[in-house]
């Protein structure tokens, strides 16, 4: 697929610390409880780490205990969806549409919200913008 951001992969490595690089470039996940935003109640728009397209506003998270921020919609057209069958499971990817990276995956067990989605991204492939006051 053709991304409005594109690199190559020495360009991702230069530009994201390893840790960001093995979630946001590899599809690896952060531990559970330990992400800079889980608890995080600021105002203000989600980016993606690597190209800072926007994401997520804040206005649709909510705690679902997860141990991941949990969103219930994204903003409309910023993320695409991949069938995930690693682990021996079956779920939904959510990568970021401007640049394919990581972000988590999407869950319809999102009791109580207007979606029924629970979008469980890593802290790590997120920048808080927060609203201006």
């Amino acid at each position: 697929m053709a991304y409005d951001v594109e690199k190559t992969d020495e360009q991702w490595r230069e530009e994201l610390s390893p840790e960001e690089y093995a979630v946001l470039r590899k599809a690896g996940t952060e531990r559970a409880f330990t992400g800079e935003y889980t608890d995080t109640e600021t105002t203000g728009v989600y980016r993606c780490k690597a190209c800072q397209a926007k994401l997520f506003e804040s206005g649709t998270k909510f705690h679902s205990g997860c141990g991941w921020p949990s969103f219930y919609q994204p903003i409309t057209d910023t993320v695409e969806y991949l069938e995930d069958t690693s682990h021996g499971m079956k779920r939904v990817e959510v990568r970021c549409a401007s640049c394919g990276s990581h972000l988590g995956h999407v869950f319809p067990d999102g009791y109580g919200t207007p979606t029924g989605d629970r979008f469980c991204i890593n802290s790590i492939s997120l920048t808080l913008e927060p609203a201006e006051k």
